[in-house]
This record gives C-alpha cells, sequence and structure tokens, in this order.
C-alpha cells in the first residue's frame, strides 16, 4: 500500500511540474529578455529579437546572420532571474518553430567561474510548431573545468541560442515551462 501512494504521488509531483510556466512572452517581456552577440567579444554575427503577439499569442523570435569568422558564432537572447526553479524540476519543454537549424539552450549558475561557461542542450526548430523537451540530465557542461552537473534551483541565466556555425537564424519561441 505504502509504495502505489509514493507512486501517485510522484505522478501528481510530475503532473504540477507541467504546468509550471517560465515564460509565456506576455506582459512586459521586452524588459525580461536581452538580445546578444559574439560581437561584445569581436564575432561578427548579428541579428534581433523581437516579441510578437499579446497575452497568449505571444513569442519571441531570434533571427539573424550567425558567422564564425573572427572567433565568433552565435546570437542569443536571453533572461537572468532571480527566482528560484524547484530543485524537483526535470526539465524544460518549449514550443518552438524555425527554419529546421539546430538551436540551443544554454543555462548558468552563479558558481561558474567564466562567463562562456554555461550548460547545453540543442533541438531542431522545424517549420511548424512543436513542443520541444529537454531533460536537465541532457544539458552539458560547455567545459571540463566546470562542475558537470547541476541543480535546477540554482539556475539564474537562460538564453536561447543560434550557435556554433555559419547559418541564418529563424527561431520563435511560444512558451518555456517546467517539468
Amino acid at each position: 500500500m505504502r509504495m502505489m501512494t509514493l507512486i501517485f504521488a510522484t505522478t501528481l509531483a510530475g503532473h504540477a511540474m507541467a504546468d509550471v510556466i517560465f515564460d509565456d512572452f506576455s506582459g512586459d517581456a521586452g524588459t525580461r529578455w536581452d538580445y546578444v552577440a559574439d560581437r561584445v567579444m569581436g564575432g561578427v554575427s548579428s541579428g534581433r529579437a523581437e516579441i510578437n503577439g499579446a497575452g497568449a499569442d505571444a513569442q519571441i523570435r531570434l533571427m539573424g546572420t550567425v558567422s564564425t569568422d573572427n572567433n565568433g558564432g552565435f546570437i542569443q537572447v536571453r533572461r537572468r532571474f532571480s527566482d528560484p526553479w524547484p530543485s524537483s524540476a526535470q526539465g524544460l519543454e518549449l514550443q518552438v518553430r524555425g527554419n529546421e537549424e539546430t538551436y540551443f539552450v544554454f543555462l548558468k549558475t552563479p558558481n561558474l567561474s567564466r562567463v562562456w561557461y554555461s550548460y547545453r542542450a540543442s533541438f531542431v526548430a522545424a517549420e511548424g510548431w512543436r513542443t520541444v523537451k529537454l531533460p536537465f540530465r541532457d544539458f552539458m557542461a560547455s567545459h571540463d573545468g566546470m562542475p558537470q552537473s547541476f541543480d535546477p534551483s540554482q539556475v539564474n541565466s537562460l538564453a536561447i541560442v543560434a550557435y556554433g556555425a555559419d547559418y541564418e537564424a529563424d527561431v520563435t519561441v511560444g512558451r518555456i515551462t517546467l517539468y
């Protein structure tokens, strides 16, 4: 009987996590998200991010040219935050569409010793809307000199990133939830 109770509680907890919205890009999303390109480090990538729609239809779109010239290779839109995620969160779900290219989610925690360190997971943004599920266990540390795993409650920055190759980026995210 006790085992059934634990399984039931785990199922309920897992279900509740699916409803935790990190951002739906409604309200004043333009003040929560920042566009950054490799130009801050001498790269030559260029682009922009914009909030489209309103309310339940709001979305963020990242567009531009990613170039690996001059040691560059990224454009991103990122959100820094101080409200902790639950330690029990298992991953992220993103509603995305794009141009069939590979994009990344970069997560940062305060204990990373270099600004370029992050935990990274990739996804392909198909032409039509789809939900992408990124379990935290699939996020890889970007460098050997950093902790190889993280506690979700320590994450304080999330970025949607076009990265690491020469291509035209065009990805739209409609909602990000924790599960």
